[in-house]
């Protein structure tokens, strides 16, 4: 327990000393991560065993036979 005291107190501290540069440029990170996994998994994957596929059984052999087949090679 000591150990996970002094682990979340060390970042606590480190973000609360932090610069104004240091807080932009982490703000700026959280952007693009938000932005990157939020917002771009909506529009460029879409659900697709569940537009395909209406049952759990049929999802669940579906990506089965995708694991378990080989694709032939040209």
């Amino acid at each position: 327990m000591n150990f996970l005291k002094r682990f979340t107190s060390l970042y606590i501290d480190g973000f609360k000393n932090q610069s104004k540069l240091s807080r932009r440029l982490w703000l700026i990170i959280l952007i693009k991560l938000f932005i990157m996994f939020a917002i771009l998994k909506l529009f460029l994957f879409p659900n697709f065993l569940n537009t395909n596929f209406s049952s759990d059984e049929e999802k669940s052999d579906h990506i089965i036979n995708v694991l378990t087949n080989k694709k032939s090679e040209k």
